[in-house]
Formats: C-alpha cells, structure tokens, sequence
C-alpha cells in the first residue's frame, strides 16, 4: 500500500494558516467587534503597565540613581508577557476542544495561538508605552535597541516554553491550576520586575541568578540604560533553559493530546 505523506514545506505553510486563522478566531472572541475590539489587545497590559508605574513613581523619578519609569516599564512589561502567556494556556482545551475535529487542528496549534498573541499584545503594549513616554520626554531612548529586543526575544521564549508546560499540567491535572496559581504569585516578587541583581546582597546575587526570567530583565535595563547599571546575566544560561523548557512543554502536549483523545 502507498503512503502519500505532505512535503515539509507545505506542512510548515498549513501549519502557519492554522495558527493565523486561530489567532483571528481568538481575537473575535475574547475582544469582539464593538467598541475598540482588537485595540485591547495592547490596551489591556498598557493600562496594567501605566497603573503600576504611577503607583511606584509618585514617590519619585529616581531610584538606586536611575529614572524609575523605564525601570518599571521594562520590568512589569516582562512580567505580564511570561505570566499572561501561560495563563492563557491554563484551561485551553476544554473550551477549544470542537476545533481538534478539524483534521489540521492540534492542541498543540491551540496552546501557540494563545502565546503568539500575548507576547504581540505585551510587545505592542511595551512599544506603544514606551513611544508615548519617550514624546513625552518622561523616558530618554534607549542606550542599545538591540540588546533591549535581545533580552526580549529571549523572554518571549521563556514564555512560549511555560505556555506549553502550564497548559498541558492544567488539562492533565484538575489540581494543577491552583498550583499554578500559587506558582505566579511565588515568582512574581523575584522575577527581576522590581529590582536588579546588583542591589542584592552578594550572597544572595548567586541564588537570584538561578531564576530564568532575571537574565533577560537584565539584558534589557542594560540595553536600555547601557552603562550606568551593572547588569547581571549568562544569556547561555537563559538559552539553555529556555530550550529544556520548550521540550519539556511539547513532551507534556503530546501527552496532553492522548488525554484529550482518551475523554
């Protein structure tokens, strides 16, 4: 018997017009047609983002010698992209699970459309913010653009690997939600959003140095304040947890998937 099988290139190319038209379908219906629709999607984290600024900021526009606004805008921008990115995640078979009938429809395309669009939403929200800030002339340009979307970028992919972990452990386990909820609330204090490595104590620079998301904050306050901070980072560090992370994820959605097919 002959197996016709679909050549790489084209499985890429369906692939891409699966997740495109699951983005579409995910904007429509969580921000709709009516008032400002699909403009949430950056004006939802640019609301967190100015909110948390003021409420550090009023006190003053320095801290440890540095202006505080874009030390808050690069920190929480950070933070509501990885964290946003696997609550998304959480639960998103269940209501989604009709469209794995379509036969180019995996959950694996569910888990990346919801990832694909917060990590667009925080880095419009980061962009938009920062633009706006900068004409106002409350934050000056950044020292190094390209070390800013480095540190970025590797974030973003630090997301897409706790998207995929996070949202396989939440179909697999009923429980895992609330531990995962508990998670976030453990992580966000020492995520790197709030301080910098070089204001710890030393000994306790090497212990922050072992949480993941620290690395790519850093990179980016050193990007954008260039050498008036001392940032700390191991970019090989971040690269390698990241890719253990995205691994982990895809083993846990392929079994993911076998729990769904098995319900």
């Amino acid at each position: 018997m002959k197996v016709t099988t679909t050549p790489l290139h084209k499985s890429f190319s369906i692939q891409l017009r699966v997740i495109d038209a699951l983005l579409r379908r995910e904007v429509l219906t969580r921000y709709g047609r009516d008032n400002i629709g699909f403009l949430w999607l950056f004006v939802e984290p640019m609301i967190f983002i100015v909110g948390m600024t003021a409420l550090f900021a009023y006190r003053g526009l320095f801290i440890s010698g540095i202006p505080v606004i874009p030390f808050l805008v690069t920190g929480y921008s950070s933070v509501l992209m990885w964290r946003n990115a696997a609550n998304r995640c959480s639960k998103a078979i269940v209501p989604n699970i009709s469209l794995l009938y379509h036969r180019n429809v995996t959950v694996l395309d569910l888990f990346l459309a919801r990832i694909v669009l917060e990590i667009a939403g925080a880095s419009m929200a980061l962009i938009v913010i920062s633009a706006f800030l900068i004409a106002m002339g409350y934050m000056a340009l950044p020292v190094d653009i390209l070390t800013m979307v480095q540190g970025w970028f590797l974030l973003a992919f630090f997301a897409t690997g706790l998207g995929l972990i996070v949202g396989a452990l939440t179909e697999m386990s009923d429980g895992f939600e609330r531990i995962w909820q508990i998670i976030t609330l453990v992580t966000f204090p020492i995520s790197g959003a709030f301080f910098m490595v070089e204001w710890l104590p030393k000994s306790a620079q090497e212990m922050a140095l072992w949480v993941p998301m620290i690395h790519g904050v850093e990179l980016m306050r050193e990007g954008y304040y260039g050498a008036v901070v001392k940032a700390h980072y191991n970019i090989p560090y971040l690269v390698v947890v990241n890719c253990i992370m995205l691994l982990a994820g895809l083993v846990l959605v392929y079994k993911a998937k076998d729990n769904v097919g098995s319900e």
